[in-house]
């Protein structure tokens, strides 16, 4: 056994996924197929290849019209849990999905997470992984419609349903977390958990991570990553305690950023943030949660310990109950100490 068997063997939460990019490549083309969706092509090298962040959206988007009802849904749930299972010992999962985005096909919310909740309460029975759901604002919609997503997840409790995020861009191509403020707040006054993506690419500035913490009242940050750019908002995270969940490969993806020591995710865990991994859009970016922790950890200079410690982020920076979080905190516990038990070549020397 090797250092990257140990760290795709190790147990993992992921607390930055996109329901639609857990679906299989296969399972997307035939749904594809069945529906009559047009893909830009059928050669999924060329699918899955994106000039920037933009250009992956405008995929990323197209995919929610290949799920027209609720079996395909809970299929898509089931399909994901098993496949990050077997790639990466998944244990608990965090599932960003937008509302909005579903309207174009005739799925409500309630029958969306509905659907979604019984594929996944169905892979839980299989597979025991945990799970819960996460209402994603579309920032290409307009502020009001944040708002209007907040009073539906508000008026319809569900009890897996435990709190928002935000993601894709607005018209403009920009984050402007603070154009949602008004969403966030009603959020709070609703006792739902709070994320956003917020610093994610090169174009994208420090500041939003500070408003996103600091005037959003953020739990997490999903991404983050130009917050090292600014040492002054650097210290405003670190004093903050607030986790950030990157996702290694799609940095390398939308902005070509090589996995290496100097990478923006090595220096945010050096300067002692909170970080967990994540795949973000597992089928878009040809990834798995094993894979982020196997090619990405040990190219930035990180080894097996320093991985059980981002492990155990995830599932400290989880949204579930207590109980459920100390459960798996000891299997993890026990599992790195199973595997640092095999004498494992390659972490003699970490």
């Amino acid at each position: 056994m090797t250092l990257h068997d140990a760290l795709r063997l190790l147990p993992k939460a992921e607390l930055h996924c996109h329901f639609v990019s857990t679906m299989r490549a296969s399972t997307l083309v035939e749904l594809a197929r069945r529906h009559g969706v047009g893909l830009r092509t059928d050669d999924l090298d060329a699918l899955f290849a994106y000039e920037g962040l933009p250009d992956f959206l405008d995929v990323f988007n197209a995919a929610h019209a290949v799920l027209t009802t609720g079996d395909e849904i809970a299929r898509v749930a089931y399909e994901g849990v098993e496949d990050a299972v077997r790639a990466g010992n998944l244990r608990y999962r965090e599932y960003f999905v937008n509302p909005d985005n579903f309207r174009g096909v005739g799925i409500g919310y309630t029958s969306l997470v509905d659907a979604m909740t019984d594929g996944l309460v169905q892979a839980e029975r299989d597979f025991g992984v945990g799970f819960r759901i996460v209402a994603a604002v579309n920032r290409a919609l307009p502020a009001e419609a944040a708002v209007d997503l907040v009073e539906t997840v508000a008026g319809h409790p569900r009890d897996v349903v435990v709190g928002i995020g935000m993601d894709d861009l607005t018209p403009e191509g920009t984050e402007d977390p603070l154009r949602f403020r008004e969403a966030y707040a009603l959020a709070a006054r609703h006792g739902l958990r709070r994320t956003a993506h917020v610093g994610e690419t090169t174009a994208a500035s420090p500041r939003n991570v500070v408003d996103a913490i600091a005037e959003l009242g953020v739990d997490r940050v999903d991404h983050g990553y130009r917050v090292v750019d600014d040492p002054a908002a650097l210290a405003t995270a670190a004093e903050s305690g607030v986790p950030f969940v990157c996702t290694p490969v799609s940095t390398r993806m939308l902005s070509g950023w090589e996995f290496e020591p100097g990478h923006r995710i090595a220096r945010m865990v050096r300067a002692g943030l909170p970080v967990a991994l994540a795949t973000d859009d597992a089928v878009f970016f040809r990834t798995d949660i094993g894979r982020e922790y196997a090619e990405a950890l040990p190219a930035m200079g990180f080894g097996f310990a320093d991985a059980v410690g981002i492990a155990r982020t995830g599932f400290e920076a989880a949204w579930c109950d207590g109980a459920q979080r100390d459960r798996l905190l000891a299997d993890l516990r026990a599992a790195a100490l199973a595997l640092e038990g095999l004498a494992l070549e390659g972490l003699a020397g970490e």
